[in-house]
């Protein structure tokens, strides 16, 4: 659940960096992201951190791929309002149940503000900017803030992209995103957010 729910923060955190820009400058109006990403879990009890390498992409209005490469192979799916979660068992992709549909769904209906750089108006977190590069979601729920105490996201270099998500779990726990060959704007065809 919780690999879950680190999918759909990271896919909620993404998407918005053009919303950060310089108020004086014209934001980014981001269509389709596509990027290679590596997530490192750091735990006081591991002696080095869980890596996992795999992709995105995410198109508007709401479409949506997150595929985990290594160590294990998954693919989540969402289109049209349809969620299909599959899972590599014996060489070959399987469909598998996915929990927290609801909160799937509440998510991409909140993409489409993001992606007109809205960010700052959404009710889960509180946000601040201790420089120019950084920004930091403080959730505003207690629920989930005894989930994730904060995350801080490093924006790239250029609009609309975003270098890392750090996502602190506790004092000794966080996970980190770190993202790679981003690609803004170019048009993804359908079948690959349906798996077809």
């Amino acid at each position: 659940m919780k690999r879950l729910l680190h999918c759909l923060i990271i896919c909620l955190l993404l998407l918005p960096a053009a919303g950060f820009a310089d108020p004086a400058e014209t934001p980014v109006r981001l269509r389709s992201v596509q990027a290679d990403f590596s997530q490192e879990k750091h735990l006081k009890i591991l002696a080095r951190p869980l890596v996992s390498r795999g992709v995105f992409a995410f198109q508007t209005p709401q479409s949506l791929r997150w595929e985990y490469r290594s160590p294990l192979h998954s693919i989540m799916l969402m289109h049209d309002g349809r969620i299909k979660k599959l899972v590599e068992r014996d060489g070959r992709l399987q469909q598998d149940s996915v929990a927290g549909v609801d909160a799937m769904q509440v998510i991409l209906q909140e993409i489409g503000s993001w992606l007109d750089g809205r960010f700052s108006d959404n009710p889960m977190f509180a946000t601040s900017r201790p420089d120019a590069r950084t920004v930091v979601l403080t959730p505003k729920d207690q629920g989930l803030r005894a989930m994730i105490s904060r995350i801080e996201l490093r924006l790239g270099q250029q609009e609309g992209v975003m270098d890392s998500v750090t996502i602190f779990e506790g004092e000794e726990a966080f996970t980190r995103l770190t993202f790679a060959n981003t690609v803004l704007n170019r048009e993804i065809p359908e079948s690959f957010f349906t798996g077809q």
